[in-house]
């Protein structure tokens, strides 16, 4: 008896550890793998990806969250648009040079350790948002360490619109642009005349419904949805630091300029 429960236990531990027909077509409810366009596994503990490189017409995978560290049997997956393996073991990514159609991969939180392990994504040209750092999750990576590693990124992809969540070029491009400066003068104290300098007035960027978010089935636009709201709360703390920040700057600035008592 306790040796079938014993065998009971393995199986199933199998069936999470290892992507299996049977687990990718529980989870989608489809019969044929070729069918399956979306797939989620995320956070089973999955190590061997097994036979999910027969889901050819596979156009999402999230696998966040698991204890991936061979990515070879995804470099079938030549239809793959949208590519999550964060949080998992992986220092490799060779195997998903393959991927012709992927246009966003997210490795935050991996053992990718330099540049030299990115090289082998050049030839994917429809890559246009890379994730290797995401300080909502605080997710990284050890090539993240390397100050000029974004520049280097954005040499190596001319194509790459988004990096680690911010938007480099197109729409938006600015407003990151606009928080990053804010940043660095309130981080480098810059005041003229002990005061702040003052900033041209505001003026709305876009329309009134413009933020208004209308559900999609759309998986790139759904990907999006995600990428704004954590951008959303990027913006909520940076606001807050620069609060801080600014507090303590008029609070100097105030016991700097109080007239000097002398004792007689």
């Amino acid at each position: 008896m306790m040796d079938s429960k014993r065998d009971m236990k393995d199986q199933e531990t199998e069936r999470v550890s290892k992507v299996t027909a049977v687990l990718l077509k529980s989870r989608t409810g489809e019969f044929d793998l070729e069918s399956i366009l979306f797939l989620k596994l995320r956070g089973l503990g999955i190590y061997d990806l097994g036979c999910i490189g027969d889901c050819i017409n596979l156009e999402r995978l999230d696998l966040s969250g698991n204890n991936i560290t061979n990515l070879a049997p995804l470099s079938s997956l030549r239809l793959l648009q949208i590519l999550n393996v964060s949080a998992n073991r992986i220092s490799n990514l060779e195997d998903i040079s393959c991927c012709d159609s992927l246009q966003s991969l997210n490795v935050a939180g991996n053992l990718i350790s330099s540049i030299d392990n990115i090289h082998c994504l050049q030839s994917l040209r429809k890559l246009e948002n890379i994730r290797l750092k995401d300080n909502t999750y605080n997710y990284t990576n050890p090539v993240c360490k390397n100050s000029s590693y974004r520049n280097i990124l954005l040499e190596m992809f001319p194509n790459i619109r988004v990096l680690d969540g911010e938007r480099v070029v197109g729409r938006g491009s600015d407003l990151y642009k606009l928080c990053k400066d804010i940043d660095e003068t309130i981080k480098a104290g810059f005041y003229r005349n002990g005061q702040l300098p003052e900033l041209p007035g505001c003026k709305p960027w876009v329309d009134n419904d413009f933020w208004e978010i209308k559900r999609s089935s759309n998986a790139i636009i759904d990907e999006a949805y995600k990428q704004f709201n954590d951008v959303l709360h990027e913006c909520r703390l940076l606001n807050n630091r620069a609060t801080h920040v600014i507090s303590q700057t008029e609070r100097s600035l105030s016991l700097k300029n109080q007239p000097k008592q002398y004792s007689v």
